[in-house]
């Protein structure tokens, strides 16, 4: 690999090689971080010496052999070919010099020779190795590399400044590289290196942005360097080594799957490479870098050297080294470069470190968060304060949203609690903690906690949040007890009293989810928006009020009032957020679906940013609710995926009801019946269908047995659905329109008389409030009533439905206006509503809506005409994708096509998606069936 950056450095050594061939001596010292070049660049100058006829030495300092006297010299010496083996015996002068060892007084490289004694005999050994070197230079100039210098043992030292002395006037090189470090390891050498002639002091810096991107052009290619230089530069710190380990590591990698630009990849090359470059230190180096990594963000020097037993020069000595060689990023290692750090310390000693890390805070009085993390790490037993820090710093933790390190601190202290009392409320709030990240975790805790509230040894304060998590795992017997125990102190409690507001809060959204286990405690919803009492409301009561008010009572513009109020009022948290999503609720069940949506996405961006999986997983699925009353299954279905995916099935409890139901109706509108048949596969908990969400779940099932030929099937939850929602009291058509369902399915069992009855209920019951539901009443009414009152029916039902923003039920409300036009002989009004709809249902993907007003395009009419004079639905397309349309209709690879067109094959890929799932077909076969060959490309 070329030398990146370093041109000025190669070009100053080389003119000092210049000036060598002349007969002049010279000196260089090249100082740089670890792994950012040093030895690069003397290989680089040893090639040019080499080409030029120089001599050349070559030694490495190693730590290990920093008190082995002799070990650098013999490397530079023993066995050295050309001029220098002609005159004495270089390997005899050797040994004499390893016989007489030296060096005595306990004096260390770097601390001076004033103490140094020397034997006779090695001194003239010493010398005459001087000698012979400086005699070998008269005959070709010699090259010295002498590489970690700062690692040099004492005799070398002492013969690389007894050669320095007499070689000033020989054509002699000497070139050496250390660590960068805050103080000179060998300050003699440097101050000898000084008064040499034609010396150079060289620092090399870490490569800069460009020069990271120069390496990985070479490495990866342009466009890919483009993409990751940025990152790969604040990752590696420009340290030549971490950047080809960063290359590595992107290889192993690959590219992304989803053809998006090129990610950096930290992984297992970098970590490694960090380690190897801590090695090359001392070894407090690697001492410093695990108490770094034990510490994390609460390293400091003092702490430092308190942890490690050394005193805070060396320590700040040693956090310079590391963020010389650009290792350190704010003070702190890299992710992947810590986790291979502590796997680099034995288990028994990690767990020493982080538990001494953890007394040295707590005596330093640091917050319980930041000393819970380390005891969570280590042997917490055996220090009496160790559980009361833990339950602060879960506390702490929860008061921030850090859910996983709560849940962490309450675990450490269970394992370490022995007084039932105090276990039994730490186990409460940990399966509290362990229901927000897997509600299945949670539930092989519960029996314990309702054994213990039924015996008293759970207090009463407990009993909401069991009473909450029984009923999701559907244990509604258990839960009942746990609901008994709950006194709100009656409604006056609530505006000013914490604890009675929080336990009316919980008691109005569980009775929104679970009507017949936990009554409604609200009868006084009524009151003017903006009352003073309303004002003073707890957000949360008045957010879970509302839902329960449009549950019971309809949507009302109150309602709305109330839960924009709520959320503007919230911010996410434990103790908010299903209150949110209650508040959020109303807004959708009020046709406010704009708006739903906003928040919910408001929402869900701060449930990722909290990293609660349960958060996401429930804000997914509500958005996933929501983009189906938009008439957007798509949509709908990548969200729900998401939701399970966060939250996988087993763990949704009776809740499993919401995002299956949303796959089901998603699936069936765009026509995927076999995906929604293996939805309803699913295994559901019994206790699903006495909760709101079994009513979803009946629902999507009854419109997939619907379209799927089974009426009778679909009449049987569509009537379940209403029988429950009547005794519940939730007999609310925007929660579910099971009376419009179910006149559906009546229609297609030839009972039109019995679809009318239920579908004017269904009206009458919407009231003359303009919404979603009235517009699928109205549509139901005209499909079951007399002909000649369906135009007006539906076109009220049109308005409606483009005003609330349901593109599925608005294209199905065009496609049937449109069939009432051409049977009264409306055939303009008729084929442009019919277009619009065919438009609308192709856009969102609802391939059998778009199949079935294809069919009513094609009808011939009065006067043998059809509707629509091009069945091949090739209208729906936009004009780049009718091209491609015909041409992969006439058998064309995608190549080929993109060769025609003029674009890449990528795109011609894109293209023929939309227009599948447009058409509703899935092959270019069947495009050929539409006829697709045989029209014009434009």
């Amino acid at each position: 690999m070329p030398l990146v950056e370093r041109g000025h450095e190669l070009a100053e050594l080389s003119d000092l090689l210049q000036v060598c061939e002349q007969g002049g001596s010279g000196a260089a010292m090249v100082s740089g971080g670890i792994g950012c070049g040093k030895t690069e660049l003397l290989t680089a100058v040893k090639s040019l010496a080499t080409a030029q006829g120089f001599l050349v030495l070559w030694a490495v300092g190693s730590w290990a052999e920093r008190e082995s006297p002799g070990s650098v010299l013999s490397q530079l010496l023993r066995g050295a070919g050309g001029p220098l083996g002609e005159g004495h015996d270089i390997t005899g002068l050797l040994d004499a010099v390893a016989r007489g060892q030296g060096v005595t007084d306990g004096c260390e490289a770097g601390h001076g020779f004033g103490q140094q004694t020397l034997d006779s005999a090695t001194t003239g050994a010493l010398h005459q190795l001087c000698l012979e070197v400086v005699r070998a230079a008269g005959r070709v100039p010699v090259l010295i590399c002498v590489d970690d210098a700062q690692f040099t043992d004492s005799l070398s030292l002492y013969w690389l400044l007894q050669l320095l002395r007499r070689s000033r006037s020989a054509p002699i090189v000497l070139l050496v590289a250390e660590c960068t470090l805050s103080k000179p390891a060998h300050p003699q050498l440097h101050a000898e290196l000084l008064r040499q002639p034609n010396y150079r002091h060289l620092s090399l810096e870490r490569l800069s942005e460009d020069g990271v991107a120069s390496v990985l052009a070479n490495q990866l290619g342009p466009e890919t360097a483009h993409a990751l230089a940025a990152d790969c530069h604040r990752v590696s710190g420009g340290n030549p080594l971490l950047v080809r380990a960063l290359v590595e590591d992107h290889r192993h990698a690959g590219a992304p799957l989803d053809g998006s630009a090129p990610r950096l990849a930290v992984a297992d090359a970098y970590g490694e490479t960090v380690l190897s470059c801590i090695h090359r230190g001392r070894p407090v180096l690697l001492r410093l870098a695990q108490a770094l990594a034990v510490l994390g963000p609460d390293a400091e020097p003092g702490v430092l050297a308190r942890l490690l037993d050394e005193d805070e020069a060396t320590m700040s000595r040693g956090l310079y080294a590391l963020e010389a060689a650009g290792l350190l990023a704010s003070g702190q290692l890299h992710p992947v470069a810590r986790t291979a750090v502590l796997a680099s310390v034995a288990p028994q000693r990690r767990s020493a470190l982080y538990g001494r890390a953890a007394e040295l805070l707590y005596q330093d009085g640091a917050a319980a968060a930041r000393v819970g993390r380390l005891l969570i790490e280590a042997e917490a037993g055996g220090r009496p304060w160790a559980l009361h820090v833990l339950c602060q710093a879960a506390e702490q933790n929860l008061a921030v949203d850090r859910i996983a390190d709560a849940h962490a601190c309450l675990e450490a202290a269970l394992q370490i609690c022995d007084d039932d009392g105090t276990r039994m409320g730490i186990k409460a709030l940990y399966a509290s903690t362990a229901w927000m990240l897997n509600p299945s975790i949670s539930a092989r805790h519960l029996g314990e906690l309702a054994a213990a509230l039924h015996d008293g040894r759970l207090p009463d304060r407990h009993a909401l949040t069991l009473a909450k998590f029984l009923l999701w795992h559907g244990r509604f017997d258990e839960a009942l007890e746990a609901v008994e125990r709950i006194d709100d102190g009656g409604p006056d409690g609530s505006a000013t009293d914490p604890a009675a507001a929080e336990i009316r809060a919980t008691r109005e959204l569980l009775s929104t989810t679970y009507p017949l286990s936990v009554p409604s405690s609200s009868g006084e919803y009524g009151r003017a928006a903006g009352s003073p009492r309303r004002l003073e409301e707890d957000p949360r009561v008045l957010g879970a009020m509302a839902l329960s008010h449009v549950l019971t009572h309809g949507p009302d513009d109150e309602a709305v009032a109330d839960a924009e109020t709520a959320l503007r009022s919230m911010r996410l948290s434990k103790s908010t957020q299903e209150w949110i999503a209650c508040a959020t609720s109303v807004l959708e069940f009020t046709d406010r679906l704009d708006a739903a949506a906003n928040w919910c996405d408001h929402w869900l961006e701060q449930a990722r940013t909290r990293r609660v999986p349960l958060w996401e997983a429930e804000f997914a699925s509500l958005r996933a609710r929501v983009a189906l009353r938009q008439g957007r299954p798509t949509e709908a279905r990548r969200l729900a995926e998401a939701a399970l995916t966060q939250v996988p099935a087993e763990s949704w409890g009776v809740c499993i009801g919401g995002p299956l139901a949303n796959l089901v109706h998603a699936a069936t509108w765009t026509g995927d019946h076999e995906a929604a048949a293996a939805y309803l596969e699913v295994p559901v908990p019994q206790g699903m269908f006495k909760s709101r969400f079994g009513l979803y779940f009946l629902h999507a099932r009854g419109c997939h047995y619907l379209e799927t030929g089974r009426p009778y099937a679909a009449l049987d939850d569509f009537t379940t659905c209403g029988n429950l929602m009547q005794a519940w009291g939730f007999d609310q058509p925007t929660l579910v329109p099971w009376r419009s369902e179910s006149a559906r399915a009546h229609l297609a069992l030839a009972d039109p008389v019995r679809a009318h009855v239920l579908a004017r209920e269904e009206l009458a019951l919407t009231g003359e409030r303009p919404s979603r539901a009235r517009g699928m009443a109205l549509r139901a009414v005209a499909a079951s009533g007399p002909p000649d009152e369906r135009a007006g029916l539906l076109t009220e039902a049109v308005a409606l439905l483009r005003d609330c923003g349901d593109r599925f039920q608005l294209a199905a409300a065009l496609g049937e206006l449109a069939r009432v036009h051409a049977g009264s002989g409306r055939t303009a009004r008729a084929r442009q509503e019919l277009l619009t709809a065919s438009r609308l249902a192709a856009d969102i993907g609802a391939a059998p809506l778009v199949r079935e007003l294809a069919r009513e395009g094609s009808r011939p009419r009065q006067g043998g005409s059809a509707v629509l004079a091009a069945p091949s639905g090739l209208e729906l397309l936009s004009g780049a994708e009718r091209r491609v349309a015909v041409l992969a209709a006439r058998g064309l690879t995608n190549r080929e096509i993109a060769v025609k067109l003029a674009v890449t094959p990528s795109t011609v890929e894109q293209h023929l998606t939309r227009i599948f799932k447009k058409l509703g077909v899935r092959t270019r076969q069947e495009l050929q069936a539409m006829g697709a060959c045989e029209a014009g490309a434009d």
